[in-house]
């Protein structure tokens, strides 16, 4: 009961009440306006891709977000505590510190008929990058995105200047209805533009050099463990929407897997193979 109610009288147990209530009152009150205080200073420092992220990453089911050193066997369960940003474990450190990954000898890999450059760095998004002589980086579709969006039915890539953040949106693709956003695989700011019939969509000026500014990236000996899982989980999204079998004759993906399944909901496999659940 409260105070302005009828009937309200003045005891020990109705000041016991009213003390929690407001106590509880104040908290909820301040906790509400320190959110909107810390949502206001990030998007003002342009942190709002990195909040969606982190909040689309704990959407992800449990099973797609391993740690990296899973796929390589040196785990048997871990979930990555990081959102996938490596640059900040310590861990992963001292695990490449320790045991640096084995670079194959060719420079191309093919895995499941499909072509995987290992001079390239991979995001769990299915971006590419390559460093350039210049200072740049190349940043494409591989070849797995590639065969799931096929021809795109409309690119929105961003102009150049466009400040790109790690795990927040690169450009769109869109087909068969579905619009696929496309995770930035590094931080910095664009400079050229291209598109598929280029064999690449970005051109980036990084804001960091050097390996620590590409510790997040698959690459080497990680590649064909993560593409095998990746091609588990296709099969799986593809076949909850109703799809058949994704692979041709071979083993080998189709070229354009989206026209073989014109009645799956692409919106949904999108979703799942390019981590926007």
């Amino acid at each position: 009961m409260l105070p302005w109610i009828y009937g309200f009288h003045w005891n020990a147990g109705h000041i016991v009440f009213l003390g929690a209530f407001y106590t509880v009152l104040v908290v909820v009150a301040t906790t509400l306006i320190m959110a909107a205080l810390r949502s206001r200073r990030a998007l003002a420092a342009g942190q709002a891709g990195d909040i969606r992220w982190h909040s689309d990453f704990h959407d992800l089911p449990a099973r797609d977000r391993v740690c990296r050193h899973v796929l390589t066997g040196e785990f048997k369960h871990r979930e990555c505590p990081h959102a996938f940003d490596c640059r900040q474990c310590e861990t992963h450190a001292q695990l490449i510190a320790q045991h640096p990954l084995a670079q194959p000898a060719e420079c191309e890999e093919e895995i499941f008929g499909m072509s995987f450059p290992l001079d390239r760095l991979y995001h769990r998004g299915h971006a590419w990058a390559h460093p350039e002589p210049d200072g740049t980086v190349t940043v494409g579709l591989d070849d797995l995105a590639g065969r799931l969006v096929g021809v795109p039915g409309a690119l929105d890539l961003p102009p150049a200047g466009t400040r790109l953040h790690v795990n927040g949106t690169a450009f769109h693709v869109k087909k068969r209805g579905a619009d696929v956003r496309v995770l930035s695989p590094v931080d910095g700011e664009v400079v050229e533009t291209g598109g598929p019939a280029r064999g690449w969509y970005l051109k980036v000026k990084p804001e960091a050099a050097g390996e620590p500014a590409f510790r997040h990236l698959l690459r080497g000996a990680e590649v064909k463990p993560w593409l095998m899982r990746e091609m588990e989980r296709l099969q799986l999204a593809l076949s909850s929407e109703g799809g058949a079998p994704t692979l041709a004759d071979g083993g080998v993906p189709v070229a354009d897997i989206a026209a073989s399944y014109p009645h799956a909901d692409w919106d949904a496999v999108c979703g799942e193979m390019f981590l926007e659940p």
